[in-house]
């Protein structure tokens, strides 16, 4: 059963070294509370420590969309990679280094025929070993609702306008499928090296909801 953390004694410390505040003015979900009685079980148990946690934590937030811009840098310049990625995402990724646990990943490609933008109306399922933490926005409800509904107004208030030949193709991540936007190549990027094409694509243009920029 999950302990009430309002139990402890104020300013007591928990085995991961967390404070138990009875002045916290933050309320805990059931799954939050669940998720630190598990924690804190297994820390005393022995099976985990919480300089593991902690190194965990910082791992994932050290996550960031220079990992994606990366595979979408190689895809422009590697035709071969380019095919690999759009047959299987997930193992083109994991071929370059990156771990990205048992997801499924689709890669999806923008064309002269397609613009490809990314959501999850569900909540907020996203490429996180690819792009890192999602932005606000991409978790909000207005974007999760009118991204299906209206994809060319949400793209324009982004600052992209879709021309009416062509064609939106909205895609709802789930917790088992993610997708990453393959963005067209910049026309006065070809010649580029890879490490070069990394700087043009931006973590926007990996949800579809902005295109490649030259670096400031």
């Amino acid at each position: 059963m999950p302990h009430d953390h309002h139990d402890h004694d104020h300013g007591a410390l928990s085995p991961s070294g967390h404070p138990y505040r009875k002045d916290d003015d933050i309320v805990l979900s059931y799954w939050q509370m669940m998720e630190i009685s598990v924690r804190e079980l297994l820390i005393e148990k022995g099976h985990i420590t919480a300089a593991q946690i902690h190194n965990q934590i910082n791992t994932m937030d050290a996550r960031s969309p220079a990992n994606g811009a990366k595979v979408v840098a190689r895809a422009w310049s590697d035709p071969e990679f380019k095919s690999a990625l759009l047959t299987d995402a997930g193992q083109a990724s994991r071929d370059m280094g990156f771990d990205i646990g048992p997801m499924h990943l689709i890669a999806v490609e923008n064309t002269i025929l397609v613009h490809n933008v990314v959501v999850c109306t569900l909540c907020s399922c996203y490429p996180r070993n690819l792009l890192g933490l999602p932005p606000d926005w991409y978790k909000s409800r207005a974007y999760r609702s009118r991204t299906v509904i209206e994809p060319r107004k949400v793209l324009s208030e982004f600052g992209v306008e879709i021309a009416q030949d062509v064609q939106v193709r909205v895609h709802d991540s789930t917790a088992d499928m993610r997708y990453l936007v393959l963005p067209a190549q910049p026309k006065e990027t070809m010649g580029l090296s890879a490490d070069e094409l990394a700087y043009w694509v931006t973590r926007d243009s990996m949800i579809g909801v902005g295109l490649p920029q030259a670096p400031k």
